[in-house]
């Protein structure tokens, strides 16, 4: 499938991935449907900071993925559909974890059931690293097993299940798109890279941070993003999920050493107990397989973590940007 002119739906496109998403559809000229958290402040999330003529290129819908009527209403007339609308945050799922049910397992069957009776061509379903838990064996590809180490991994497996189901019930024509970690700009401060810059560029020379063991294989947004485009037009990934990630590892710790380096060569990691998650919950190592991806599609990342966190870091600096962060704040 070429993407080129085909009515693409984005759920979650108001967020972090989704609005680079956004952009490269446009890009590549498709017709875009953005599918904003419906708010009273009218707020389109990070498409209101997109180039006018951007922002006019897109048809933007409203509503609560948690609504099946919204959300088949906001599928008419569409091709293909990303689903990327989530709760994200591994510590509020402590908290919460009835919004996650609600939010990631139903609000992913609302788009499956959706999909089904209108007969989209292709639904893309967002997935996670997580639902891996601590690798087993490394790096990690898509037979590894899965273990729920927290609610949201948890209820990510569940939304991956439904979506393999339907594909195997239904044929509904699913891709499960499983991206490792991605960082870069407008990334919430719920992720560990924006905790750590924003301390840093706010002036801190305490870096208050839960554990720094943890590996993460860290993929820059864009590539991010290619990827799922890439899937989107492969014929053979129906029914197939597909890890998105670079097939490296750095600890939350060497991070955290590079961005002091660069950033606030005073500072020193302090552990904030707030932030140390439950033993048996925080994943120790995520590094991620790509070799199904590249057959499938030929992706290869175009960024290494130096070139990644370098655009990051450039879009941080900006102090319009930076203002937008609580750097003073643990953000659960």
């Amino acid at each position: 499938m070429n993407l080129a002119g085909q009515r693409v739906l984005v759920t979650g496109a108001d967020g972090f991935i989704g609005s680079h998403l956004v952009e490269e559809l446009l890009t590549a000229g498709c017709d875009v449907r953005a599918f904003v958290f419906y708010n009273s402040f009218n707020s389109r999330g990070w498409l209101d900071t997109l180039p006018p003529d951007r922002q006019q290129a897109l048809e933007i819908f409203a509503g609560d993925i948690r609504d099946p009527h919204g959300v088949r209403t906001a599928m008419e007339g569409c091709d293909v559909v990303f689903h990327l609308a989530a709760l994200i945050a591994i510590p509020f799922s402590y908290h919460s974890p009835d919004s996650y049910v609600d939010t990631n397992v139903k609000g992913t069957l609302n788009v499956l059931q959706a999909a089904r009776q209108l007969g989209v061509a292709r639904v893309l379903v967002t997935s996670t690293s997580e639902v891996y838990g601590t690798a087993r064996y490394a790096p990690i590809d898509e037979q590894h097993p899965f273990q729920g180490q927290s609610p949201y991994s948890a209820t990510k497996i569940g939304a991956d299940r439904l979506a393999e189901s339907f594909y195997r019930s239904f044929d509904t024509p699913v891709v499960i798109v499983r991206p490792f970690n991605t960082y870069g700009p407008r990334q919430s401060a719920r992720a560990v890279i924006p905790t750590i810059i924003t301390q840093l560029l706010s002036g801190a020379t305490e870096l208050r941070l839960g554990s720094v063991t943890p590996k993460r294989d860290f993929t820059y947004v864009r590539d991010t993003v290619r990827g799922f485009k890439a899937l989107a037009e492969a014929d053979g990934a129906i029914g197939e999920e597909v890890n998105i990630a670079t097939g490296t590892e750095h600890s939350i710790g060497d991070i955290a050493d590079v961005l002091i380096r660069e950033l606030q060569p005073a500072a020193r990691i302090v552990t904030d107990e707030e932030r140390v998650r439950p033993e048996k919950s925080e994943v120790q190592r995520l590094i991620g397989a790509n070799a199904k991806l590249v057959g499938l599609t030929g992706w290869r990342a175009e960024y290494d973590l130096e070139a990644g966190l370098r655009e990051t870091i450039g879009w941080f600096r900006d102090p319009a940007n930076l203002a937008r962060y609580k750097a003073w704040l643990y953000n659960l």
